[in-house]
């Protein structure tokens, strides 16, 4: 699906100036069979549409458990003030000795789709191999709950697993917070949620091909029209949802969209990856530009020839490997195991 780039102002410059990069050959060929069944996300109008017709990544308990290697417990807890209480999926090591390290996820989705089970298999591999606890939080989704619902029902899951993390085995110490696309802007707006509020002490943060920018003019952003999984179309529907008539314009929040944030300083380390072929990717080098520049510490990747989300269409691909494999060892360090 091609269409003329805009901004809340209009059109800008047009996408054939800025040729875009290639696919990596193997992930092209995973992109063009699934892309065969990708519903078009044109517009707010049509997310109703768009729920029905995709098939959630969702897994059913009996594979969280990976064979029985993790208790699998759903739980409700509060949610924000005078909001709906919001619902955990907690998965702890069967048998482990805690305190655990362990990571708070956020689902991917674009602001307007999934559940808390979407991705967190992601999360179960690291827990796998780092014995650690993962806590996925349910949030609210755009356009019914715009912002800041979402962010604050993910912010008041990461208060009760930090208030709660005796009875739930994790060392309140080494919490991390992680989360892919849509799950990734929201992780970092919870980093800078925590450190404004004076909320827990993060031992890092995860942001895996990040939404953070609902302006949605970089020049990837204009490479990327039309092209893969997550384009400029489907980002101007995401951001709207969230934002309304707000998107693109001057009063937006960074606890909504984290590029908006002036001060950097003072957050937990960073681990940014993003594919070189996707919407995203100047947004996130910029993120993690800015962190080095406030003095913090993140680690960015930029995998050649990645689409959005490209190691979970091609998880056998050996850039989707690397990337794999480049989380969890930052991971590792971080945690000193």
């Amino acid at each position: 699906m091609t269409t003329e780039p805009t901004t809340p102002a209009g059109p800008i410059a047009d996408e054939r100036a800025y040729p875009p990069p290639p696919f990596d050959p193997e992930l092209h060929a995973a992109l063009e069979v699934f892309m065969e069944h990708m519903p078009e996300m044109v517009s707010v109008e049509s997310i109703p549409a768009l729920r029905e017709g995709m098939t959630a990544d969702v897994f059913p308990d009996s594979d969280l458990t990976r064979d029985g290697a993790f208790e699998i417990e759903d739980r409700t807890v509060p949610g924000p003030a005078g909001a709906p209480d919001i619902s955990l999926l907690i998965c702890r090591p069967t048998g482990a000795a805690g305190p655990l390290p362990a990571v708070f996820h956020t689902h991917g989705g674009g602001m307007v789709l999934g559940t808390n089970r979407v991705g967190v298999d992601m999360a179960l591999d690291w827990a796998a191999e780092l014995g650690m606890v993962v806590v996925s939080v349910e949030y609210r989704l755009a356009p019914e709950h715009p912002h800041p619902a979402p962010v604050e029902d993910c912010y008041a899951g990461l208060l009760w697993t930090a208030a709660h993390a005796a009875e739930l085995g994790i060392d309140p110490d080494r919490i991390v917070i992680a989360g892919a696309s849509a799950g990734g802007g929201l992780t970092a707006a919870l980093a800078l949620l925590a450190r404004d509020r004076g909320g827990p002490a993060l031992l890092g943060q995860m942001l895996l091909c990040p939404m953070l920018d609902d302006r949605n003019d970089t020049v990837s952003a204009l490479q990327m029209a039309g092209r893969g999984v997550w384009d400029r179309t489907a980002n101007d529907m995401g951001w709207t949802a969230l934002l309304g008539t707000a998107r693109g314009g001057p009063d937006v929040s960074p606890y909504a969209a984290p590029a908006r944030a002036t001060d950097l300083s003072g957050l937990p380390p960073a681990f940014i990856d993003v594919g070189s072929a996707e919407t995203f990717r100047d947004e996130d080098v910029s993120y993690a530009d800015r962190l080095w520049q406030a003095g913090g510490r993140a680690e960015l990747h930029v995998w050649p020839g990645g689409f959005h989300g490209f190691d979970g269409l091609a998880p056998q691909a050996p850039v989707s490997q690397d990337a794999r494999a480049a989380r969890l060892r930052w991971l590792r360090r971080l945690l000193n195991t």
